[in-house]
């Protein structure tokens, strides 16, 4: 009977070092290796300007109205647009 005890204990500590082995990460793996920068700087982008305050903002963010760009929907409802 006490046989049978050791032999379980052992099974259940070669059992958790074999976990503990597989799931480690290796440290000889080289960290993954960031992105490379964009090369070169990013095109321009065309701006204009609000009808009913000035504001100037990127052209692909402005409402278009039929009078014009807009920063808002308010802006160019104010307008009567």
């Amino acid at each position: 009977m006490t046989f049978m005890k050791y032999l379980l204990v052992l099974l259940v500590v070669l059992v958790a070092f074999w976990v503990w082995r597989n799931n480690r990460i290796p440290r000889d793996t080289p960290p993954p290796a960031a992105p490379p920068p964009p090369s070169g700087p990013l095109p321009p982008v065309a701006m204009v300007e609000c009808r009913h305050c000035g504001m100037h903002l990127p052209e692909g963010e402005a409402l278009v109205g039929r009078r014009g760009h807009y920063c808002c929907e308010e802006h160019r409802r104010l307008q009567g647009d």
